[in-house]
């Protein structure tokens, strides 16, 4: 599963948007859908991300003018994690000052 980071100006501050669905089809927006955020159970809360949720969270579809587009980056999610354990191997060296 695939997710569109979009690195964005609006209202003169620099903005990123995570989304599920993007569209460049448009000659003039970046048309974006289903809004990715973190969960919203945290006890710090962010003032800019909560902006943004006030701003974007409640649409399901919008366009944003190619012109305020930075960056859009295309990030492979894997559907599951995986949890590898590694362990650091030490080497017994002797100290040449003991020979």
């Amino acid at each position: 599963m695939s997710l569109y980071r979009i690195h964005l100006k609006w209202k003169d501050k620099e903005i990123q948007l995570t989304a599920k669905n993007l569209d460049l089809t448009h000659p003039y927006f970046v048309s974006i859908k289903n809004l990715v955020f973190e969960k919203e159970n945290k006890y710090i809360i962010n003032p800019s991300e909560n902006d943004i949720r006030k701003t974007f969270g409640r649409a399901d579809h919008f366009m944003i003018p190619f012109q305020s587009v930075s960056l859009i980056e295309e990030i492979i999610k894997p559907e599951e994690t995986k949890v590898v354990s590694f362990s650091i191997v030490e080497e017994n060296r002797k100290n040449p000052e003991e020979d």
